[in-house]
């Protein structure tokens, strides 16, 4: 099971969370669906729009920079691996600054831009590498929320279940474990789905 601890920031767009994550099979992904009663109005879909150098400098640093977009919102993040776990830098933009960083590799002014400048990442030199789908469902359960996700991305398809605290929460990955138990669900380890993005972009050469 892949685990990434991030723990709760009061600095302004800083977050660090604890997720437990595990990777499902589409029976298996169903089965949960069918536990938990959910229906296709459950599921959200959200779309993750990846960046890096032409070199790979970011993924290089061990930091992913992404946008997400979901119900017509655009959040642009920098993840770092930090001595707590995954440091997320989360900086909200407009629908015109998305575009111009997609098509035009156009870098908005804010935190995320002059974080990535202390890492000597040139914004100039950052381009767009596609984008992962995912349709998911929130659910809250014991000390924290559930993920079920169904991603897609380069014409591949997975399904993973998250499950995540935050640092004041008595829950931990026994509450997950317990539930993929219950329901005899095998625990499969998880790669986040940046990793998993840009290994299927490598694999595709696309």
């Amino acid at each position: 099971m892949k685990i990434s601890f991030q723990k709760g920031r009061t600095v302004l767009g800083r977050n660090i969370e604890i997720e437990f994550k595990n990777m499902l099979s589409k029976e298996n992904f169903i089965k949960l669906y069918q536990h938990f009663q959910l229906n296709d109005h459950d599921f959200l879909t959200q779309n993750n729009h990846y960046f890096d150098t032409v070199d790979g400098s970011l993924g290089g640093k061990k930091a992913a920079l992404r946008i997400r977009e979901k119900n017509g919102q655009f959040e642009l993040t920098l993840k770092l691996i930090v001595e707590a776990g995954v440091l997320e830098i989360n900086q909200p933009i407009s629908a015109d600054q998305a575009k111009a960083l997609i098509s035009e590799n156009e870098l908005p002014a804010g935190e995320v831009k002059d974080e990535l400048m202390l890492l000597n990442i040139v914004p100039e030199s950052l381009e767009y590498k596609g984008a992962l789908q995912t349709r998911r469902a929130q659910i809250p359960f014991k000390q924290g929320q559930l993920m079920i996700d169904h991603s897609i991305y380069f014409g591949r398809e997975d399904f993973e279940i998250e499950y995540e605290v935050d640092e004041h929460s008595l829950g931990d990955e026994n509450d997950l474990l317990q539930l993929l138990n219950e329901l005899n669900i095998p625990k499969v380890h998880a790669d986040n789905k940046i990793k998993r993005f840009f290994e299927a972009k490598k694999e595709g050469k696309h």
